[in-house]
């Protein structure tokens, strides 16, 4: 359905944007309320479930004449982890709870993060460049 291709590429967006900017220092331009914007906590946490959720959805939901979970893999998968990545982000801040796999979750997301976040902007942006190519 092209409402779920369309916020696939909306959320990854916003998602992989958001992830970037976590703690970006203000530049004095006017691209600074969003950067406030975007790490406000409860923003973060409604962007990562959306995305996520958007993501799974993008692996069940196949647009006519793609292929079924192959079709929007990558955009799929990069959803559901820019999603995980800001609900942990929230979910470490509010809890204090902790196991061993949780810290071996955040110590990868910690590392690769802005990583994660520059894939994702550039997999919504081929998506939505190039939407009939196999997992894309």
């Amino acid at each position: 359905m092209e409402q779920f291709y369309f916020l696939s590429i909306v959320m990854n967006l916003l998602a992989g944007y958001a992830i970037i900017l976590t703690n970006a220092p203000d530049k004095g331009t006017a691209f600074d309320g969003v950067r406030h914007y975007l790490n406000d906590v409860t923003v973060r946490l409604v962007i990562g479930i959306l995305t996520a959720t958007i993501g799974l959805l993008k692996l069940i939901i196949v647009m006519r004449g793609d292929i079924p979970v192959i079709g929007d893999l990558l955009p799929a998968s990069a959803g559901i982890v820019s999603g995980a990545k800001l609900f942990l982000e929230f979910y470490q801040q509010n809890a204090s709870v902790t196991t061993d796999s949780l810290e071996k979750i955040s110590d990868f997301f910690g590392k690769y993060g802005k990583t994660i976040g520059f894939v994702t902007l550039v997999i919504a942006i081929v998506h939505f460049l190039i939407p009939q190519v196999v997992l894309l």
